[in-house]
């Protein structure tokens, strides 16, 4: 009978797995508190809990794929949480009737210059193939860079990783060229934060102000369309 009453013992792998979640979900609310007293750029979540997290590993010993075992159904999260971005869109649909091809711009002109900057960078300091396909798909947002990472040839892991990068350095860079370029409209900055800097940059330009915002989840989502859609041929073209 005893023998029913028997706790199962977990795996170290396991436990230091589940230890994994707890840690980055909970360094990313201590971060979003944090960040919520303290308005400072460098203080945003996207920015601390990764550095913070990455520390915690690297000094636990922790690898890769044990962190990833219980953490990578955060990453599924991105889909539906892009998908949530039609809300605000459909609120702010007025825009698309009356910007249409100033929205079309934004959205062509992120993904060609994302691309191509993706692939020039590449070239300049000879980076390794599976490093260069995997920026070419830096200019959309996670969900999407992903799914169009297969025609690329890129891994999907590391086409992430420079999403991340790529957003949080546009997020933090973002208003500075806005002030230095003299971008003060709601349509030139949420553009231009949508198209560079994807999700990151669109929580960012809500801080901004909601027509900001609206703009940026418009030209982000729109940019993610067209990267899937047109990844056959850019992956021909360039990788």
């Amino acid at each position: 009978m005893m023998a029913w009453l028997r706790i199962p013992s977990l795996h170290p792998e396991a436990l230091a797995s589940a230890v994994c979640l707890l840690a980055t979900l909970g360094l990313y609310a201590l971060a979003r508190w944090l960040y919520r007293r303290h308005r400072r750029a460098w203080l945003q979540p996207l920015v601390t809990a990764p550095l913070v997290l990455l520390a915690l590993l690297q000094f636990s010993g922790v690898g890769y794929g044990v962190y990833l075992r219980d953490t990578q159904w955060l990453m599924w999260m991105m889909g539906p949480a892009t998908v949530a971005y039609a809300y605000p869109i459909y609120q702010r649909r007025a825009l698309l009737r009356r910007y249409p091809f100033s929205l079309a711009a934004g959205v062509l002109s992120g993904l060609v210059l994302g691309v191509l900057g993706s692939w020039l960078l590449a070239r300049l300091f000879e980076l390794p193939q599976p490093l260069a396909r995997s920026m070419l798909t830096r200019s959309v947002s996670t969900p999407f860079a992903m799914a169009a990472s297969g025609y690329f040839g890129a891994t999907p892991d590391i086409a992430a990783l420079c999403v991340l990068g790529t957003g949080v350095f546009g997020m933090l860079v973002g208003e500075a060229v806005h002030g230095w370029m003299g971008l003060r409209s709601a349509m030139s900055r949420g553009a231009s934060l949508g198209a560079a800097a994807h999700a990151a940059g669109t929580a960012r330009a809500y801080e901004l102000d909601p027509e900001s915002g609206a703009v940026s989840s418009l030209t982000m989502v729109f940019a993610g369309i067209a990267m899937v859609l047109l990844a056959p041929w850019i992956g021909h073209w360039f990788a």
